[in-house]
């Protein structure tokens, strides 16, 4: 398989890890005067860690646990984010479920603190309207598209095996959204394995077509709050803390999916028909990391490996936190 990227290649967590840039961010909960920390948070422009940020009662919860302050760090997407998690940039953040599988192989000290099961509804594979594709084993030998190491990454296996195909027989194009978004339009990929708002936005502007609705593909897969082993063997009130302020704006979330639309359009400036429709197929719970947890985040890891895309096996288990018990 050949993979080509109009974007920058994306550095190694290890090459990462000694970059001056990154370097400067170091230091899990960094310390304060009085002995209070500062709680640095990676977030992505979507869902309950952007929730968080604007509504305010997340800060809020962490300086009454004892917190010195909360900063916010954005990012695009969940490699860089863990990028920055694996030298000690950020104390706490939210990926898709593969990300952090590239990271702990990596070496990154990461730790898995909550989880969101997801139904999958909210993405899938895309294909042009004009394409002649019309099932996912059409997509042998065409140019199928996606951010290697994202969530969208390990659909795209499962997606191929359940037509007996593997990465192999497509020809791999890694490109992160935007970049892909521009490839699609242009009508230079065959396939595409995107999340919302992409997702929807490729079908409102730009006569996409779906070949395979996320909700088919597995078992729709799971995002994670994950934490700097650091930051949770210090401060593990902080993080239960914090933790059980995610849950509370994930709960608010699915309770008020209306209010919720209407924030994520002003954050990203799409419209507010569109991100009603995407938050309405949205899942914001979280829930404690469980054996069960484990088990499936263990079997994604185990089908990387087996497929050579990261070189020695790892062990889920040895990289969850059980500390929090759930709001």
């Amino acid at each position: 398989m050949v993979w080509t990227s109009r974007s920058r290649s994306r550095r190694s967590f290890l090459t990462m890890a000694g970059l001056g840039g990154l370097a400067l961010l170091s230091g899990c909960g960094k310390g304060q005067d009085d002995g209070r920390v500062t709680i640095r948070i990676g977030y992505q422009k979507n869902g309950v860690f952007l929730l968080a940020k604007q509504r305010g009662a997340f800060d809020q919860a962490l300086l009454k646990a004892g917190a010195a302050k909360v900063e916010w760090v954005e990012f695009a997407s969940g490699p860089p984010l863990l990028e920055a998690l694996a030298v000690g940039g950020i104390d706490l953040g939210g990926t898709g479920d593969t990300p952090p599988i590239f990271a702990q192989a990596a070496g990154a000290p990461l730790l898995y603190t909550a989880v969101q099961k997801l139904s999958g509804k909210a993405g899938g594979i895309l294909t042009p309207a004009n394409s002649g594709l019309t099932s996912i084993a059409d997509v042998k030998g065409r140019k199928l598209a996606f951010t290697r190491g994202s969530s969208a990454h390990n659909q795209a296996v499962v997606a191929l095996e359940s037509a007996g195909l593997t990465l192999d027989d497509v020809q791999l194009v890694n490109l992160g959204p935007a970049d892909a978004a521009a490839a699609f339009a242009q009508g230079d990929i065959d396939g595409w394995v995107i999340w919302d708002p992409y997702f929807t936005l490729a079908l409102q502007q730009n006569n996409a077509r779906v070949l395979l609705p996320g909700g088919s593909i597995g078992n729709g897969g799971a995002a994670y709050a994950l934490a700097h082993r650091d930051f949770a063997a210090k401060h593990p009130g902080l993080l239960s803390a914090a933790l059980d302020a995610l849950a509370a704006d994930g709960l608010w979330a699915e309770q008020n999916r209306g209010a919720m639309a209407e924030l994520m359009a002003k954050e990203t400036g799409l419209p507010l028909d569109l991100m009603r429709d995407t938050v309405e197929r949205a899942d914001f719970a979280y829930t404690p990391i469980t054996q069960d947890v484990v088990a499936a985040q263990q079997a994604v890891a185990d089908r990387f490996h087996r497929l050579g895309v990261i070189p020695t096996p790892i062990k889920i288990a040895d990289a969850a936190w059980t500390g929090w018990k759930g709001a």
